[in-house]
Formats: structure tokens, C-alpha cells, sequence
């Protein structure tokens, strides 16, 4: 039998990385955004939003579109836009919201991978890689849905990565280790541009936890859907129905 576990965050403090007095921007971790396309140019800005919120002290982004980059330079002036990773010096990245073209993966940084992107998980190139995929986009994977804790975990002993498989209680899987289930997330979450906040937030909070293995990566990367989760109570509290922006608005108020 799959072992369970569902925790709670004691305090919404304890989500976020901690901030020593002599921090910078750099030491509190870069993360690197690579997200939306011609037809999807809003996840690029929902998934920067999401970044912006996990508690890395510098947030770049490469804009594949001039729209894109308008609007992320009109909605985020702090975010800096690049024409690629190299050299600028990213603990954690993420690509995949929105379906942008991706031409080349970082090596030796820890990935997210969301939508279509998650097909490119290589564990060797990437030993922290993190896959967002909900049930639908296993097909990127060749796998297809079985009970959801067998295939989640299946799919994380094989690929040698962290799995979050979406959804009503959405699962966090790592190789071989008990599968961590949020039971704080509702329906709330289930509206279009949700996951891609996920995606820029779980990068953010790998860039600043920075993590050392798969098994610190996967209490990372669980903190980050219960923030999420979080959020979306936060946001339920104040609008009905919620949309995305109600979501990314929500985040720095969990944090009060």
C-alpha cells in the first residue's frame, strides 16, 4: 500500500524561505521563466505573477512574443527580461506554461516542467526536475491514468523525478518516497491560468528553499501546492467565482 501523508503548514510563515539580515537579492535565489506563446501570451504572465510570490529575490524571463514582453514589463517592472539562461545565473527554472517553443534545456539547474514541456524530463540532465502535468497531459508522457496514486508514483520511480499530479487533491510524488496528498485546495482551483501559477511558484520556492535532493525538492515542491491551495481559500473568501488573478492577488495575503 502507497504510503500517505497530509500535513498542514503550522503557520503560513513557515511556507516561505527564510530571510537572513544580510540577504540579497542573488542569495535569496534567481529563478528563470520561460512561459507563453502567440496563442497563449497570459500564462506567461500569470506564471511570472506566481514567481513573484515564492520568495526568490530576482525573477528573469525570456518574452517570446513582443506582447508577452509588453506585458510583462507594463504588469512587472522588477522582472528582468533576457534572451537566455546562460550565464545569468538561475537556481531553479521554469518552462512549459502556455506552450512556448523551447529550443534548448538548461543542464544541472532544477526544472519545472509544465504542459507539453514535461515530455522534455531527462533526470540525468536535470536531477531536480519537478512535472505539473493534470490527468489529461500524461499522454505527454506515454502513461495513462490508472488509479491516480499508482500512476502518479509509477511515473516518478520511472523518470527519477517529482510528479504533482493536479486536481481534487492533487499528489505530490518523488522515486520511492510516501506520496504527499493536499487535502487544503477545492474547486476553487480549477479555472484556466491556475496551474501556471503553480508552475512559477513552485520554481520560485526551489530557487529559494534550494533544496540539496529529490526528497527536499519534494517538501518543497509540496509547500508550494499547499501556498497555491492556500491562496485559492484566501481568494474564495473575498470573490466568487474565482479566476486566476483572484488567485495570484491572494498569495502575499496568506503571507500576512
Amino acid at each position: 500500500m502507497l504510503g500517505r501523508l497530509r500535513r498542514r503548514p503550522t503557520h503560513p510563515s513557515t511556507i516561505l524561505a527564510a530571510v537572513d539580515h544580510d540577504s540579497h537579492k542573488y542569495s535569496r535565489g534567481v529563478v528563470g521563466i520561460i512561459a507563453g506563446s502567440k496563442k497563449y501570451p497570459g500564462a506567461a504572465l500569470l506564471c511570472v505573477g506566481g514567481a513573484r510570490r515564492g520568495g526568490a529575490g530576482y525573477v528573469k524571463c525570456i518574452a517570446s512574443t513582443e506582447l508577452i514582453s509588453t506585458l510583462i514589463y507594463s504588469s512587472y517592472p522588477d522582472v528582468v527580461q533576457v534572451p537566455s539562461f546562460k550565464n545569468e545565473g538561475c537556481d531553479a527554472i521554469v518552462m512549459g506554461p502556455g506552450s512556448p517553443q523551447i529550443s534548448s534545456i538548461p543542464k544541472g539547474v532544477p526544472l519545472v516542467l509544465d504542459g507539453p514541456a514535461i515530455a522534455a524530463v531527462n533526470s540525468q540532465r536535470n536531477p531536480i526536475t519537478v512535472l505539473t502535468p493534470h490527468e489529461g497531459e500524461l499522454k505527454y508522457l506515454g502513461y495513462t491514468l490508472a488509479g491516480r496514486e499508482e500512476t502518479v508514483q509509477k511515473i516518478a520511480n520511472e523518470l527519477n523525478a517529482i510528479v504533482v499530479l493536479k486536481g481534487r487533491k492533487t499528489l505530490v510524488a518523488a522515486p520511492y518516497l510516501p506520496i504527499l496528498i493536499d487535502d487544503i485546495g477545492g474547486v476553487e482551483l480549477a479555472t484556466a491560468g491556475s496551474g501556471d501559477i503553480l508552475a512559477g511558484l513552485i520554481g520560485s520556492m526551489l530557487a529559494s528553499w534550494k533544496p540539496k535532493n529529490l526528497t527536499e525538492a519534494q517538501k518543497v515542491t509540496f509547500l508550494s501546492v499547499q501556498y497555491h491551495s492556500l491562496a485559492g481559500v484566501e481568494a474564495r473568501k473575498r470573490k466568487n467565482p474565482v479566476v486566476a488573478t483572484d488567485i495570484l492577488e491572494a498569495l502575499p495575503i496568506v503571507n500576512l
